[in-house]
């Protein structure tokens, strides 16, 4: 299996690298990073000991919120070719009427798959990749009823502090319909060039956008969406991401289990409370508390080092400046020379003038 992987792969770069020499967009679209990052998750995907790890620390992340369930792993009998977990008992969450007839709440179930989403991109950084019907099911048991339940953790995705930050502000300008400031992130990220002008990306970010709001998911097509986003970005030279593809075929995930279950739900209504309470999360007083506790040990090994760290600051700095006076000292010395040099070149070249004078006077008079 794994020979005929790499061989895939090996196929795979190869096509890349002709797409980027050959296509005019070869090197906006990025192929070979793209593959790259493709090549990087199905490797990872081979070892069942990394994703074991992935499910325990979404399992972490998840506890509290009593929307879904994590398997947890038995340690002891996993190795990189056996992963040995928690039984878990539930139905496959495209079986939507078996559902309805158990009494699960189907419009809940899509605002909750809608939360659990967001929480683990924004929030966590660290979200189940691989959402799609298979690998989703709900919980049926008396004490978990209504939860989901999350399996085969092999694909997930990661985003730096820079791209949920960077994320978080375009999803919210977008249920804001604030185009403009779209049209800036992306030039302030260097997705764009810098000759980029903000009015036209704006119209055209615009003119994709704003027929899809105040929509139902029924009426929505991401994919539709998705498609004019990209004529509009190779209009623009928009740089395409390597590490946003995984979240982009997630969201496509997302689209169609929320179809499959809430036809009806407004997935920017649903979306649009959890970004803003994140971004005020992000810059409030709760959020600078969270980063002073977690720099604490820093500054506890800094703080009593402080003053002989000022002391030597102070003397290098003093000692420093002594030599800059010093230079200016000699510099101010050897410009006073060359004043005084041009001084007296001058003044003997008017004496010499007028001794030249009085001669010429003195020929004539005698």
């Amino acid at each position: 299996m794994l020979k005929i992987i790499e061989k895939d792969l090996a196929l795979m770069h190869m096509m890349a690298g002709w797409v980027e020499r050959l296509s005019s967009d070869g090197k906006r679209l990025k192929p070979r990073e793209v593959v790259a990052e493709f090549d990087t998750y199905l490797h990872d995907e081979l070892d069942l000991l990394r994703e074991a790890s992935n499910a325990a620390q979404l399992r972490r992340n998840m506890q509290g919120m009593d929307l879904v369930l994590i398997p947890e792993m038995v340690w002891d009998y996993c190795t990189t070719d056996v992963l040995v977990m928690q039984r878990m008992k539930g139905v496959p969450i495209n079986q939507v009427q078996r559902l309805r007839e158990a009494g699960v709440d189907i419009k809940k179930l899509a605002r909750d798959g809608v939360t659990i989403f967001f929480t683990q991109v924004f929030r966590d950084g660290f979200f189940h990749a691989d959402m799609h019907p298979g690998n989703i099911q709900v919980s049926l048991e008396p004490e978990t009823f209504g939860r989901y339940i999350s399996l085969d953790f092999g694909i997930v995705g990661t985003l730096t502090e820079v791209d949920k930050e960077y994320l978080a502000q375009n999803f919210t300008a977008f249920f804001r319909r604030d185009y403009k400031r779209v049209a800036e992130l992306h030039l302030e990220s260097g997705w764009v060039p810098a000759n980029t002008r903000i009015d036209a990306l704006e119209a055209a970010i615009r003119a994709v956008c704003e027929p899809y709001f105040d929509r139902p998911l029924k009426e929505i097509s991401l994919g539709m969406v998705l498609m004019r986003l990209f004529q509009t970005s190779r209009r623009f030279h928009v740089e395409i991401q390597p590490q946003l593809v995984l979240l982009q075929k997630t969201l496509l995930n997302i689209e169609g289990l929320g179809r499959d279950l809430d036809p009806d739900l407004d997935l920017w209504s649903t979306a649009k409370p959890f970004l803003e309470k994140w971004m005020i999360d992000q810059i409030g007083p709760k959020k600078l508390w969270e980063q002073l506790k977690d720099q604490a040990p820093l500054y506890a090994k800094l703080l009593p080092q402080l003053p002989r760290l000022l002391h030597d600051y102070l003397r290098r700095s003093q000692s420093s400046d002594t030599r800059q006076i010093e230079q200016l000292r000699v510099e101010q010395r050897r410009t006073n020379r060359l004043l005084q040099t041009l001084i007296y070149a001058g003044l003997g070249f008017v004496v010499s003038l007028l001794v030249l004078q009085v001669g010429m006077h003195l020929r004539v008079f005698y």
